[in-house]
């Protein structure tokens, strides 16, 4: 099968390999077709696991680990040294590494999955940053684990990719008032909706964070994870349609 990630001009460097990948052409059906790679999710673990090698084999021309986390919507973060033990899913939102080989994925179904990368250091990372990792500043603590292994942060490269878009997400009073009572400028990411609701920018906000991280070569891809059903998985979405589970779509990178 042939995979067809998005990939950014910004993450492009020798010896670094990285995609966006949708749900498509996969080996999963049902509602979790196609390339599902979320364990998490209640399809078949044989179909994950090969989903998976896919995504392996295109980054690095062999199938391999990828190494994902047990995402808890928080600012933990690991560095890895080494792959993560067989079937064991730690719990945290991030993953840094200097090693080459090491595989590193985040699972999403409408969080925004960011992977950066510093060609010079040899550094690469990837987060999930849903709102409430992104408002506890997982991204400010990734690119600080980053520059404590020898990055700068004017040679990383950050890009963040398919999540909930501003158009989709719709949220309520109290969801606002959790980041106005956190900086009343946060009132800028929200945009006013009839009936005491409003459309929250996940994306702008993770680009701002990335800024206010010292970082100046960063991209958002702005594709709807809501919007796009016949590329992305979308719990919101899932939710909506009162179906019982949902596929997750992954972004990786690696040092090859």
């Amino acid at each position: 099968m042939t995979l067809n990630p998005y990939t950014s001009n910004l993450l492009e460097f020798p010896g670094i390999a990285h995609g966006f990948f949708t749900r498509n052409s996969g080996v999963s059906s049902g509602i979790y077709e196609s390339l599902n790679c979320g364990p998490g999710s209640s399809d078949d673990p044989k179909n994950v696991l090969e989903n998976r090698n896919l995504v392996a084999t295109h980054l690095t021309g062999k199938k391999a680990p990828i190494n994902t986390l047990y995402q808890i919507h928080s600012s933990t973060l690991i560095i890895l040294e080494k792959p993560m033990p067989e079937g064991e899913r730690i719990k945290a939102d991030a993953l840094v590494t200097k090693q080459k080989g090491l595989i590193l994925g985040v699972l999403t179904a409408d969080c925004a999955p960011i992977l950066f990368a510093d060609p010079i250091a040899g550094v690469v990372a990837s987060a999930h940053a849903g709102w409430r990792g992104a408002l506890d500043e997982i991204i400010e603590n990734v690119v600080a684990k980053m520059v404590h292994l020898g990055s700068m942060p004017e040679d990383i490269s950050a890009v963040v990719g398919p999540a909930i878009g501003p158009d989709s997400y719709e949220v309520g009073e109290e969801f606002r008032d959790t980041f106005t009572q956190r900086r009343s400028e946060n009132e800028n990411y929200f945009k006013n909706r009839p009936g005491g609701k409003f459309l929250f920018d996940l994306e702008r906000f993770c680009m701002d964070h990335l800024r206010e991280a010292g970082l100046t070569k960063i991209t958002g891809l702005s594709l709807d994870t809501h919007a796009k059903p016949q590329e992305f998985f979308s719990y919101r979405r899932t939710t909506h349609l009162s179906e019982k589970d949902y596929g997750r779509q992954i972004s990786a990178i690696v040092l090859t």
